[in-house]
């Protein structure tokens, strides 16, 4: 069975992206968001085996999604996805929870190699 995906991220072409790379790698994609709080009502009425979640969003941003997300199941599987130059929003992505991070623009086998990594841990 393949791991069902929730890809969060406020450009649709972005979100398009990361659902064509794992949609041919065998993975089911089952929603999309384009903002954290619609990614929280989501996660909560999807169940996603892992979450890819933008870090800079309208409404609510990736971090406070995130931490959202883990206070409804501390178990969550979430990787996150950021702009060259937002180091420091990964280190708190990473203590708020994150498995990984992956930097954009998006290199298809980096993508890969955060979900397979993450989704086996």
């Amino acid at each position: 069975m393949s791991a069902k995906v929730l890809i969060v991220d406020d450009a649709a072409f972005m979100r398009m992206m990361i659902k064509e790379i794992l949609s041919k790698n065998g993975y089911d994609v089952v929603g999309e968001a384009e903002n954290g709080r619609e990614a929280v009502s989501k996660y909560k009425e999807l169940t996603p085996d892992l979450v890819t979640l933008d870090i800079t969003m309208p409404e609510m941003d990736g971090i406070s999604a995130l931490k959202e997300i883990k206070a409804f199941n501390p178990a969550a599987k979430v990787i996150m996805c950021s702009a060259m130059g937002q180091q420091s929003m990964v280190i708190d992505a990473i203590q708020a929870g994150a498995k990984d991070f992956i930097v954009k623009p998006f290199q298809a086998d980096r993508v890969l190699e955060a979900v397979s990594k993450t989704i086996s841990s």
